[in-house]
């Protein structure tokens, strides 16, 4: 595939169509672990390849062209893995390098963003749409550009909710700082009155209690988690790509660039269940991996 402004494609070892290959799925760190669960629910024959890049997160912080860089990284690593689609599942890299990343891999790739609006657009009732997220997501306008193609502008709220990140990671979910930040960020989306919320970032799943508590009954959370797993499910059948149905379940494998404090206890959070097998992975040494697996380690801790 051509790639843009003198760029070369990814590597495109290892991608043909074989329904047998795994699914690749990137995020700048851990949140990405309720879009495998809501891929690994929606295509149980799948085996799921995950990768975390733990080492240089978070991605909604940094700018667009470092995101770009590292999002290239993260899906040349899926791709000498022989994966079959890749699954960006960080909002901010889905803002800044998928159309990037669309037009330089030989595969079908998939982002939060467009998933997520759809979704909304069905839900809403009266056309007032509200969207939280990281602030590199927020700041990017990519939700409220897809929006804005159905519903006017002055119908669509976006906040930056840069607090719910770290109030996930510690474990904060029924803690009184994580209410105090859901009524900080939040009501001015309350007072909107919005009838549509888009959880615009992977960790926000997580707070879904809190966050519906505060918002009401009448405010339908879309999760971007689940939206894209059934964007997933259908392109792999319109491609013909899907596994067939077997008994057991597919494979889960983890890749990580670096293993953070309280990883088992954060991913276990995530996932619903134990992570105790993870290779760890330099993506500076991307190049030399290629060449030379001994590179890449095993770390079980």
């Amino acid at each position: 595939m051509a790639a843009r402004g003198g760029d070369q494609p990814v590597n495109e070892s290892k991608t043909g169509g074989d329904t047998d290959r795994p699914i690749g799925i990137f995020d700048s760190g851990m949140g990405g672990l309720t879009v495998l669960q809501a891929l690994a629910d929606r295509l149980p024959a799948e085996d799921l390849i995950y990768f975390g890049d733990t080492a240089r997160v978070p991605y909604g912080t940094k700018g667009a062209q470092a995101v770009r860089t590292f999002a290239r990284q993260d899906a040349e690593f899926l791709l000498s893995l022989g994966v079959k689609m890749l699954v960006v599942a960080c909002n901010t890299a889905s803002a800044f390098a998928l159309d990037y990343l669309t037009e330089v891999c030989p595969l079908p790739v998939l982002g939060v963003i467009a998933p997520g609006v759809a979704t909304a657009l069905e839900h809403t009732r009266g056309g007032r749409v509200g969207v939280i997220g990281t602030s590199g997501t927020i700041r990017s306008g990519q939700y409220q550009h897809g929006l804005a193609a159905s519903i006017p502008e002055e119908r669509i709220f976006a906040r930056e909710c840069p607090l719910f990140v770290p109030l996930v990671e510690e474990g904060l979910l029924d803690h009184p700082l994580t209410d105090l930040a859901v009524r900080e960020y939040l009501t001015p989306l309350r007072e909107a009155r919005i009838d549509t919320l888009i959880l615009g970032c992977t960790h926000y799943p997580v707070l879904k209690p809190a966050i519906a508590r505060f918002m009401g009954t009448e405010v339908r959370l879309v999760d971007s988690a689940d939206s894209l797993a059934a964007a997933a499910a259908h392109c792999l059948a319109d491609r013909q790509l899907a596994h067939e149905p077997r008994e057991r379940r597919g494979e889960l494998t983890f890749y990580l660039s670096d293993i953070p404090w309280k990883f088992t206890e954060v991913g276990e959070r995530f996932l619903g269940q134990p992570i105790t097998d993870v290779t760890t992975v330099s993506l500076d040494e991307l190049a030399r991996e290629r060449s030379d697996p001994g590179s890449v380690r095993k770390d079980t801790s």
